[in-house]
């Protein structure tokens, strides 16, 4: 290593944030390299970047020269490591074959009703017509749903998740980006399935609480409820 890069090394291990920041974008085809190891998991692939960031951050703090190896080799590993850990413990949800097994049934009979009706079926009507309850339902749906970014915006308000976040350092915005998809898997099944519908799939208030099959009053409590369950959890 040179000593200009050993001095932006030092620097940022020391906690410069611009040093951070230019070891980052300096070293982001290292990051994406390891990252594309893991598409097709699914997870977004700027979340499988991002994640990566975090694994080559903690490998700045953690980079000691008595080591005896070269920095990228040391980063590496903690890049990958950072990835394996999220998609194993709290990554995307591992559809089983019965899942996906009655998200065909779900999309079929959502056909035939969108037919029928001349309109997006609700969760009740989808019930009755598979024979699968409400909660089945929502939880099928929320296993299988692609996920967008979270810089989607969500209807008329124009606002996105990603807005609940600050301002701070290269290291803190990463973190705290992980840290919101995680917060959003762990809300109750009402409230996620709301913020899913909203800032995940960019639909209206009114077409939210009309797929729910409840008011759109009570998806906007709902909504409220859980941004500020997300804000608690990010403060």
């Amino acid at each position: 290593m040179s000593g200009p890069e050993r001095e932006l090394l030092d620097a940022a291990r020391l906690g410069d944030d611009g040093a951070m920041e230019r070891m980052v974008r300096e070293n982001s085809g290292l990051i994406w390299s390891v990252a594309r190891r893991f598409f097709g998991r699914g997870v977004e692939p700027d979340d499988l970047y991002q994640l990566g960031c975090v694994g080559f951050i903690k490998a700045v703090r953690g980079f000691d020269e008595d080591f005896g190896t070269r920095f990228s080799t040391y980063a590496v590993p903690k890049i990958s490591g950072e990835i394996r850990r999220f998609l194993r413990d709290d990554g995307a949800i591992k559809v089983s074959r019965g899942m996906k097994e009655r998200a065909r049934v779900i999309r079929l009979a959502r056909q035939e009703l969108e037919q029928l009706l001349g309109r997006e079926p609700t969760v009740s009507e989808l019930a009755g017509k598979t024979g699968l309850s409400p909660e089945d339902i929502a939880a099928c749906e929320l296993a299988t749903a692609p996920s967008e970014s979270l810089q989607q915006e969500a209807g008329e308000d124009g606002f996105t998740l990603e807005q609940t976040l600050g301002d701070d350092g290269q290291e803190e915005r990463v973190l705290e980006r992980v840290a919101l998809r995680e917060a959003v898997g762990r809300l109750p099944e009402r409230e996620r399935m709301v913020i899913i519908l909203r800032y995940f799939r960019g639909l209206t208030q009114s077409d939210a609480a009309r797929i729910l099959g409840v008011s759109q009053v009570q998806v906007s409590r709902l909504e409220k409820k859980a941004m500020g369950q997300l804000r608690e959890v990010l403060e």
